[in-house]
This record gives C-alpha cells, structure tokens and sequence, in this order.
C-alpha cells in the first residue's frame, strides 16, 4: 500500500509538467504530492511493509518532484541572484556531505535529521504562501533553516552519529 502513495506522488508530479505553473490544477497536484509524501511512510511502518524498494522509491519520488517543481517554478518566479547564491552554497553544502559520507561511511548518506524534515515542510508550505508573503522574505527564513540543516547533516555524517535513534522516527 505504502509503494502504491509513493507511485500516487510520481504520478502527480509528472502531471504536474502538464500544468500552467501555480494553477489551481498545479496547486491540487501539488497538496496532493505532499501528502502522499507524509503518508507513505507513516503506512509503510504501521502496516509492518517498510522495505529497502520502498525506502528507494520513496527517495526517486522526492527527487522528481523537486526536479518538475523547479522546471516548472524557476521560469514563473521573480527570484532575486542573492537567492540563487544561497541555494548553490546550501546545494555545496550537501555535496560535501555526500562525499564525505561517502569517505567516512564508504557509502552515500543522507541523514533524515529532524532540521532536514523541518526544511522540506517549509520548502512545501514556501509555494502556499507566495500570494501573501514576498520570495524575499519567506526565502530568508527557509534558507537560514536549510544553511542550518545542511550543517548539522554534515556533523552527523562526518562523526559517524547514527540518526535514527533520533525521535524523528515518531512523526514521520
């Protein structure tokens, strides 16, 4: 059940590509990608079907919807230089911590940090609120969180802090 909500995400945002950009279609497709988002993962552990497949489908699900939001987005929003500056050092940011944890765990990490988890539930509700707060300031505050969490995940991949232990397990 838990694949089939992450499938449901991987199809919304393919169509997602197929709408005009803040849409109420594009909206719909969007809340609807989100909650599939929070749900696959909170089904997969209480029905007892959390898998390696599922975990992997759950992370390509993530990344095409990042990558049609931004195909779709970066053309139908005013963003200032200043921001896309931020965003590619907050990207450097987990490119080092990639590598690193790659050198430090001989595998690719992405820590599921509370402070990540955090980053994408205010990335998600930053598209919400553009009809009445400016990309300038709520960007402000998302990336101070993401420079934040970017951070911390290299900290926990360098010292090798295990964060599944962690309370996150709880809510998400």
């Amino acid at each position: 059940m838990a694949n089939i909500i992450t499938s449901v995400r991987i199809l919304c945002s393919i169509a997602l590509l197929f709408c005009t950009a803040l849409s109420p279609t594009f909206y719909i497709l969007y809340l609807l990608a989100g909650v599939t988002d929070m749900v696959d993962g909170i089904v997969a552990r209480k029905t007892n079907t959390v898998s390696e497949f599922g975990s992997k489908l759950d992370t390509i699900a993530d990344f095409v919807f990042v990558v049609v939001c931004l195909i779709k987005l970066i053309p139908a929003l005013d963003i200032p230089v200043w921001l896309y500056l931020w965003i590619g050092a907050i990207v450097a940011i987990k490119v080092i911590n990639l590598v690193s944890g790659f050198i430090v765990q001989k595998k690719f990490v992405e820590e599921h940090t509370i402070m990540n988890k955090v980053t994408g539930l205010m990335l998600f509700i930053l598209l919400l609120t553009l009809s009445i707060v400016d990309l300038k300031y709520s960007a402000i505050i998302v990336c101070t969180v993401a420079t934040f969490a970017a951070i911390e995940e290299g900290r926990f991949i360098r010292s090798g802090t295990i964060t599944d232990d962690l309370p996150i397990k709880e809510w998400c």
